[in-house]
């Protein structure tokens, strides 16, 4: 559904924006009048843009790494140089890179879980905040933030994926906290597992031996079966929630962490 003129006049940057949840909300939220940034390191991501553009809506992609700090601040910059403010940052970036029991991980690998899931959000929520705390009418800050969490906090064969998600809810409620002041919002949402067409960039580069999709069915079938649904969610069941803690609609919702998960609280 559709809810015409709902961001009509607002900034929103969405990062991870080549695929999957990213690439259905800045989409639908350029329908619904937003001034799109999309933002990924995948090249792919100018298809998103050009779909959203010949749509007739207003959208700009800037191809960049965000689990660096240069990748963060490149894109807010990109963002305030094409529509001059931004109003929605949408920290989308993040996903388990592999699935296996804690002591199977390697330390280089638990590190890469924690920087692919945590470190982008933590990079962009603290690149945008100068340009949402100059904004707003009397000197006051103004802007959104949504950060998508997990609710795999609470599963199996991912633990540094789990951890890493725990880290989004802490920033969440510790941020909304320190800038409600200042006229900035900070929510999330948790997503349990999710149907989305294939990936095009694979989340294991290396691929999975036969052990581990052993062990990603494994948690699969945990995922499935911790929800009161006992199925996945829709892209379009996941979108809808962030659009409307993005919008006016819920201004006095902040340091909220949202399930959207079938009734898993994760």
């Amino acid at each position: 559904m559709i809810f015409a003129g709902r961001f009509t006049g607002k900034a929103m940057v969405v990062t991870g924006a080549a695929q999957g949840i990213g690439a259905g909300v800045a989409t639908r939220a350029a329908a619904e009048g937003a001034s799109v940034v999309l933002v990924d390191r995948a090249e792919f991501v100018t298809e998103v843009e050009q779909a959203i553009v010949a749509s007739g809506g207003k959208a700009v992609s800037v191809c960049c790494d965000l689990e660096t700090y240069e990748g963060a601040a490149t894109a807010m910059a990109k963002a305030v140089e094409a529509f001059g403010r931004i109003d929605i940052l949408i920290n989308n970036v993040g996903g388990a890179i592999r699935m296996r029991p804690y002591a199977e991980f390697e330390p280089a690998q638990i590190d890469a879980e924690i920087r692919r899931s945590l470190m982008p959000t933590l990079y962009c929520c603290h690149a945008v905040l100068p340009t949402m705390l100059g904004q707003g009418e009397d000197g006051q800050g103004a802007g959104t933030i949504v950060n998508l969490s997990s609710n795999a906090t609470r599963g199996i064969r991912r633990v540094p994926y789990s951890a890493a998600k725990g880290g989004i809810n802490g920033l969440t409620q510790s941020l909304a906290m320190e800038y409600a002041e200042s006229g900035i919002r900070v929510v999330a949402t948790a997503p349990g597992g999710t149907s989305a067409p294939p990936r095009r960039v694979a989340r294991n580069a290396e691929g999975d031996n036969a052990q581990e999709q052993a062990w990603m069915a494994e948690a699969v079938e945990q995922v499935t079966s911790s929800a009161f649904l006992k199925r996945y969610g829709t892209l379009e069941e996941q979108i809808a929630p962030i659009l409307f803690l993005a919008s006016d609609e819920a201004s006095y919702v902040t340091g909220t962490v949202l399930p959207v998960a079938g009734g898993d609280l994760g």
